[in-house]
């Protein structure tokens, strides 16, 4: 094989992982992904021109990877240009047949400001906030409001903010405000945490609505992000309007045993539990649910959204073949929040 040939890439029923090392000089080469596959199968062999991995194709539209380099470490595939960032750093991905990347990463978004927003010390220390809001509207005009849960992050490697200024330059969502809360204390904050919730209800929201004239918010998360969020508005029902909840981690001990040594598991699944015995829900937001098929997520995710809709909430519960990652949140955010906030921005307004 040319050393121009040495590229990693997905060929017919396979996907084909190489690295040059034509003289053998590492001791071995194994592939880190997420999808959970055996790791006697992760192993590279050693070929002419270096080192070769062939896996059948996943049944995901875009895999994300790092070559584990023996006594060199993680680091990402220097054969292939495809780097996405995300909070634990660089990954390669490669794009099987058939995905395509979201239409709004091509529209040129409106002009908007980000506002730091002091907020008074809450039950959990201060909170960081920053506020996305169009140029040119004062804050005393009355919009729609959506707050997220992991904000900065959302907005760095999920493209939140170019989303929001996209959906509202082409006309798809009506101007609105989009506050980023970042979290100091992750876990401890978002897992099943009345302090949080109390912080979030009664000092964050507040503290945005006192300087930007707001309708009735959404919330949104992923992750532990997303079980924070129904946990806010089950224990403090009526101050969300709608729910936007990726990949929760709506952790029970039938679904999820293998997080049992997650430190706040138990807090966690007694939240969990709670929801899924409760026959009234405290409230009725409109709410959106996804998922991807080949995480491990989704199982507990089928679970709270069939429980949520026999409660006789609307709830709307999408798939997507992809992993636990920023960019399998990012590809769904058109349809799946679109439609989201149109249905409740909407219905808020009467119309």
């Amino acid at each position: 094989m040319s050393e121009t040939a040495v590229v990693s890439a997905v060929e017919g029923a396979e996907v084909v992982f190489r690295l040059a090392d034509p003289e053998h000089a590492l001791h071995g080469v194994r592939l880190w992904e997420e999808l959970g596959i055996a790791a006697e199968l992760l192993e590279f062999k050693p070929v002419d021109y270096g080192w070769e991995l062939r896996l059948p194709r996943p049944s995901v539209h875009r895999m994300e990877y790092l070559f584990d380099i023996a006594d060199a470490g993680m680091r990402t595939d220097p054969t292939n240009p495809r780097v996405v960032g995300g909070a634990f750093g660089e990954h390669s991905w490669l794009p099987l047949p058939g995905y395509v990347e979201p239409r709004w990463i091509d529209i040129e978004p409106i002009a908007a400001d980000v506002t730091a927003l002091p907020v008074d010390p809450t039950p959990v220390g201060q909170v960081d906030v920053e506020v996305w809001a169009p140029s040119g509207i004062a804050p005393s005009f009355e919009l729609p409001l959506l707050v997220s849960h992991d904000g900065p992050e959302f907005a760095a490697y999920a493209g939140l903010t170019h989303y929001t200024g996209a959906m509202v330059a082409d006309g798809t969502l009506p101007p609105f405000r989009l506050a980023l809360v970042r979290p100091t204390s992750r876990n401890l904050w978002y897992a099943a945490n009345p302090q949080y919730a109390e912080a979030l209800t009664q000092s964050v929201l507040p503290a945005v609505t006192s300087q930007y004239k707001s309708k009735l918010p959404v919330l949104m998360g992923a992750s532990l992000g997303a079980l924070a969020a129904l946990y806010a508005e089950w224990n403090h029902p009526g101050t969300f309007a709608g729910l936007f909840l990726q990949s929760g981690s709506f952790f029970t001990l039938s679904t999820d045993p293998q997080e049992a040594k997650f430190e706040y598991y138990a807090e966690v699944t007694a939240f969990v539990n709670q929801v899924l015995a409760a026959t009234e829900p405290p409230s009725r937001p409109a709410i959106a649910m996804t998922a991807g098929t080949p995480e491990e997520n989704v199982h507990n995710n089928r679970v709270m959204a069939a429980h949520l809709t026999g409660l006789g909430l609307r709830v709307a519960f999408d798939e997507t073949p992809d992993m636990h990652n920023f960019t399998a949140w990012r590809d769904v955010l058109d349809p799946c929040l679109t439609g989201l906030l149109r249905r409740t921005w909407s219905e808020a307004d009467g119309t």
